[in-house]
């Protein structure tokens, strides 16, 4: 039996064209790009670099985040233990991430993420370094005692997903002393977690979280990963690299994965207006406004507002720079004799992001 409570939901195949095979298209496309970045950074700046900018991007994911869900949750007034384990049971059920938790006591509660693993799909997994792991577990997981105001809590990591183990696995524990901030994060690699019973396992009231919601919370749950990982990005290697990096990443998951988006969007013609219906298909997916000119041979496509970035102020241009380079990708597999030109940028203070396609 899944350990997702949601699982039946979120697999469920999408119809060509409808609402949710748009929100599966845009979870696919950044799922994908997320992980092509941790790989990406990893392999060409150092796993120490990829260590770091996972720990940046968890940490402020940390923080806007963690406390802001747990009434949405229903998790307030619960033992801090038991409540941590269950947000992260709920939260990353609700995001599609096969998770399982395992209550011991009040003031321990075990989780653990399943084989194979969301963040690293597919063979990915092979080429993440261990720094990354670490970089997630301090970024969020040591940080949750500090955030719920109780010293004392802390996590005791069982398990990473890159030493063969059993998955990302551990538990919350409330120690009978405040922990050091070297102590927030332990690790206990001979422990093993009890075993799963999903009679047992917190679930989220299904009249408060509809299949739309959870499709698009599916959706939000892939995309939040970018946009806060693009800025941390920018922050940590600065803009000329990580414009390069992320537009590198963008330009090869785009290639990857342009028809399975194709296919779940339903198929068009692979000249410059189909392309451009792709795009406005995508956009609207991702609750934004797109519109579509065409001037013979030459399509333009105006999108404006950019709900990717939405609550993220004085966003650099580096991260349009990257993030265009998802569309370039796709665009090489929809005709590879088609050319696309920037010609207008919200962050250079026009009032959308225009791209005209044309024969090359």
């Amino acid at each position: 039996m899944s350990s997702n409570p949601f699982a039946g939901i979120l697999a469920e195949p999408p119809a060509p064209g409808s609402g949710s095979a748009g929100w599966r298209a845009v979870a696919t496309l950044y799922h994908a790009y997320f992980t092509g970045l941790i790989l990406t950074v990893s392999s060409r700046a150092g796993a120490d670099t990829a260590g770091d900018w996972i720990f940046r991007t968890f940490r402020r994911q940390h923080h806007d985040k963690f406390l802001s869900s747990f009434d949405k949750l229903g998790l307030s007034g619960l033992p801090h233990a038991v409540a941590a384990a269950q947000y992260h049971f709920l939260s990353n059920s609700v995001g599609g991430v096969e998770v399982e938790y395992m209550y011991e006591a009040d003031d321990k509660a075990w989780v653990r993420f399943c084989h194979p693993r969301w963040l690293y799909d597919g063979t990915a997994l092979c080429g993440v370094p261990l720094q990354v792991s670490h970089g997630f577990l301090n970024g969020w997981y040591g940080q949750n005692g500090v955030s719920l105001g109780n010293p004392r809590l802390g996590f005791v990591c069982t398990s990473q997903d890159m030493t063969a183990q059993y998955g990302l696995a551990g538990y919350f524990r409330e120690f009978l002393e405040p922990l050091e901030p070297t102590q927030r994060l332990q690790f206990a690699p001979d422990e093993v977690p009890p075993p799963f019973d999903p009679a047992k396992a917190p679930r989220l009231d299904a009249t408060a979280w509809p299949p739309e919601r959870l499709h698009k919370a599916n959706r939000n749950y892939a995309m939040d990963y970018v946009a806060t990982g693009l800025p941390e990005l920018v922050a940590l290697v600065g803009p000329g690299e990580a414009a390069a990096l992320g537009n590198l990443a963008g330009q090869l998951i785009g290639r990857q994965y342009y028809r399975t988006l194709q296919s779940l969007l339903g198929a068009e013609a692979d000249d410059a207006a189909g392309f451009a219906r792709f795009m406005a298909a995508m956009f609207a997916a991702q609750d934004d406004q797109c519109e579509i000119v065409e001037d013979g041979a030459q399509v333009s496509v105006r999108h404006r507002g950019w709900r990717l970035m939405r609550g993220h102020e004085r966003v650099h241009p580096a991260v349009f720079d990257a993030w265009s380079g998802l569309w370039e990708g796709c665009l090489a597999v929809h005709n590879r004799f088609l050319r696309s030109l920037v010609v207008q940028r919200r962050d250079q203070g026009d009032d959308c992001n225009e791209w005209r396609l044309r024969p090359g």
